[in-house]
């Protein structure tokens, strides 16, 4: 097994955290195109592999996985191919699971010992981008469900694109309120409320966690 290969394999973690801040980079570029909503679906098709890999590592059954991410993929394809909104919304309701289930999977992973490595720091990372990308989809499919979800200064009425949606997750999740994206239709607000408690309670068990074992490790006298 190559260097590279064996260091992958020890830290998945890392591996899916820069996939997933590479796609904040990519998607401005490449969302307004026929090809670059072509690179998005294989691009979501990556994360959703590291993904599974990352859940294969955890104390959680990989079978719920492959159940929610192979009809994911086969209906957001055949959706996009064919036109059919219907399939899209079903594989991104499907995805949204699959995110859920991921930060779940990495949160017991962290959590399963009083030692922190290296790769459970990279996982603190990537569980939170797991839970913005869940509930970007989540608003995604809530929109679709009720028109006028979400709304906006300048174009109150237009659906707001993917980008938007995922910058208006990450702003609630890190509870800086910075986001000019607001829910207007309750169903909207509902899922927001749950991302703000979501996001509280991550820093709350799962980060402070984390920080209290790295500062009593470097405490502890050497021996």
């Amino acid at each position: 097994m190559t260097p590279s290969l064996k260091l992958l394999r020890r830290h998945p973690s890392a591996m899916l955290l820069v996939v997933q801040l590479l796609g904040v980079v990519l998607y401005p570029l490449v969302e307004d195109t026929a090809t670059g909503r072509a690179l998005l679906g294989a691009f979501g098709i990556v994360v959703l592999s590291l993904a599974l890999w990352v859940v294969n590592r955890g104390p959680s059954a990989n079978w719920i996985a492959w159940l929610l991410a192979v009809p994911s993929v086969v209906c957001s394809l055949a959706g996009t191919v064919q036109h059919i909104g219907g399939l899209v919304i079903f594989a991104q309701a499907l995805e949204c699971l699959l995110y859920f289930y991921t930060a779940a999977s990495l949160t017991a992973y962290m959590l399963e010992d009083h030692r922190v490595t290296s790769d459970e720091l990279f996982a603190a990372g990537a569980t939170f981008t797991l839970l913005a990308w869940a509930f970007a989809f989540a608003f995604s499919v809530c929109q679709q469900w009720y028109p006028g979800s979400f709304g906006a200064s300048g174009e109150a009425a237009a659906p707001r694109s993917w980008m938007e949606l995922l910058y208006l997750s990450f702003s609630v999740l890190s509870a800086v309120g910075l986001s000019d994206i607001v829910p207007v239709q309750p169903p909207a607000r509902a899922l927001v409320m749950l991302e703000q408690f979501a996001g509280v309670m991550y820093i709350a068990l799962v980060v402070s966690r984390l920080i209290g074992l790295t500062i009593l490790r470097a405490q502890r006298p050497k021996e």
